[in-house]
C-alpha cells in the first residue's frame, strides 16, 4: 500500500512538473545549443580584455566581408589551428571565422584575388578586418603599401572529411 502511495505521488509529481514546464518551454531548437562541428575551432575567445565569438560554421559558409587588410610576416611560431606557416605560403588571420577555413581574397582596386588558409586569430586593430601572409600581399600588389581594401568570401571551412564547401546546403 506505502509503495503504491508513494508511486501516485511521484507519478502526480511529474505530471505536474511536466504540463507546468511545457507550458513555459521554448522550442526544442532554442533550447538546445548548436554541437560544435568536429574539425572547426570556432569556440569563444578573449584578448587583451576584448571578447570574440567566431560564426558558427553555416554563418560563416555565406560570409563576405569588404575592409582593410595589412599583411604580416610569418613568424616561426604555431598558429591557432598549431600549424607552422613557411614563408611563401598563402596564409591569413582573422578575428571571427572558424579554424581552418578557405577564402578568396580580392583587391576592391585592381580586381586581382587569391585563395589563403586561414588558420590564425587576428587582426586585432580593429579598423582592420583580416591579416595576410606576405605572399598573399604580393599577390594582390599591396607589400609596398602596407593596407589595401580588399572584399574575402568563404570558400570552405574545415579540412578533410570534416571539410564544407559555401552552396552545399
Amino acid at each position: 500500500m506505502r509503495r503504491r502511495c508513494i508511486l501516485a505521488l511521484t507519478v502526480a509529481a511529474a505530471a505536474l512538473l511536466t504540463s507546468e514546464g511545457c507550458r513555459h518551454a521554448k522550442p526544442a531548437e532554442a533550447v538546445e545549443p548548436k554541437r560544435p562541428y568536429p574539425g572547426v575551432k570556432n569556440a569563444p575567445y578573449s584578448l587583451r580584455g576584448r571578447h570574440f565569438r567566431p560564426l558558427s560554421v553555416d554563418d560563416a559558409l555565406h560570409y563576405t566581408e569588404v575592409g582593410q587588410a595589412s599583411f604580416y610576416e610569418v613568424g616561426s611560431g604555431q598558429t591557432a589551428t598549431g600549424e607552422r606557416p613557411k614563408r611563401g605560403e598563402l596564409y591569413a588571420a582573422h578575428r571571427t571565422l572558424p579554424l581552418p577555413c578557405v577564402i578568396r581574397i580580392t583587391s576592391v582596386s585592381t580586381g586581382r584575388s587569391c585563395t589563403a588558409r586561414v588558420c590564425d586569430r587576428g587582426p586585432f586593430h580593429m579598423r582592420r578586418i583580416i591579416d595576410v601572409s606576405t605572399a598573399v600581399a604580393r599577390e594582390l600588389g599591396f607589400v609596398k603599401a602596407g593596407l589595401h581594401e580588399v572584399k574575402i568570401e568563404v570558400i570552405s571551412v574545415g579540412d578533410g572529411p570534416y571539410q564544407r564547401k559555401a552552396g552545399e546546403d
